[in-house]
């Protein structure tokens, strides 16, 4: 006896196993064909979103190079018009186009080495970096210690205090009679005005540093019954170190400006003599290519420092 189904009273025709099975396959079909559009709106969407974040970073970047680098380029533009017209005035003095052609063809071979005497600009540049990483060092190694000692004692600070304040406003070049003296030689002469003109700031702002570390600090450190050396790795180390780096990065710049006058005086090979020799042979050229070259490896020099600096600070 077979049973039938009836809507509203109606019989309804049997599905054979076919026709069930094509039904199956045709709603499977709606529904893939419903989940692939899905996936291609938000596949769409994530595309309209990543245009719009990455329109957003480029204005930003628009943004920052007007606010940024391009106030530093009118005033380079300006510069550069400032010097060309006074070039005008003055025929003496060569004009930027005139420079450029010089600085292409000295560096071209700034390595060059004929005599003692005659080199090329990057022995001389790296002769002077030599004597300032000398000189800088060991005024390093006495200088940081000492302003630790003069900050952490009273007494020492009040004994070093007048002989501080007494040496330190001397010009650097009134050292180096001294050490021409001394030596006997340019070449540790020059070094020792480096070193006693380097020294100063690391001095002082390492003692201030010292000195500006709240009491209660080293209050606690004495109910603890720490060590001098506990002490300074743990408390007064981390927080000195922003004090003691702005002394270095002031101490190379100092250096970096000694050197220059030095070896004006000193002669050999450096950047400062090679500048005063191309004064005795009235290149112009080479004397303002000299004059930048100074700037620009002062300037890598505070920048490399600034960068350090950053690495190494303690929260």
């Amino acid at each position: 006896m077979s049973a039938s189904l009836t809507i509203d009273g109606a019989a309804a025709p049997k599905l054979t196993g076919g026709e069930a099975v094509s039904t199956s396959s045709v709603h499977d079909a709606v529904a893939k064909s419903d989940v692939l559009s899905s996936e291609t709106k938000l596949a769409a969407a994530a595309r309209e979103s990543d245009i719009a974040q990455r329109t957003r970073r480029r204005r930003e970047l628009l943004k920052s190079f007007v606010q940024t680098a391009f106030p530093g380029l009118i005033g380079v533009l300006l510069f550069l018009l400032l010097w060309q017209g006074i070039s005008i005035l003055s025929p003496q003095l060569p004009g930027p186009a005139k420079v450029w052609d010089s600085a292409v063809k000295l560096f071209a071979d700034p390595f060059y080495s004929k005599s003692p005497n005659d080199q090329g600009i990057g022995w001389n540049v790296l002769s002077s970096l030599k004597r300032v990483g000398i000189g800088f060092g060991l005024a390093a190694l006495v200088g940081i210690p000492l302003g630790f000692m003069l900050g952490r004692f009273v007494f020492l600070n009040r004994m070093a205090e007048p002989i501080i304040s007494l040496l330190r406003p001397v010009s650097p070049l009134a050292w180096l009679p001294i050490g021409l003296m001394v030596f006997k030689a340019a070449n540790p002469a020059a070094i020792w005005v480096i070193f006693i003109c380097s020294i100063w700031p690391m001095i002082i702002n390492t003692a201030v540093g010292v000195q500006r570390i709240p009491q209660d600090y080293l209050n606690v450190a004495r109910v603890l019954n720490l060590s001098e050396w506990k002490i300074f790795t743990k408390i007064l180390f981390p927080a000195v170190l922003p004090y003691m780096l702005t002394g270095v990065r002031l101490s190379i710049g100092v250096a970096w400006l000694v050197i220059v006058a030095a070896e004006m005086l000193t002669g050999g090979v450096g950047i400062g003599f090679w500048l005063w020799d191309e004064w005795n042979n009235l290149n112009m050229e080479h004397i303002i290519i000299a004059i930048f070259v100074i700037g620009i490896v002062g300037l890598l020099l505070e920048s490399a420092l600034i960068w350090i600096a950053k690495r190494f600070q303690f929260d």
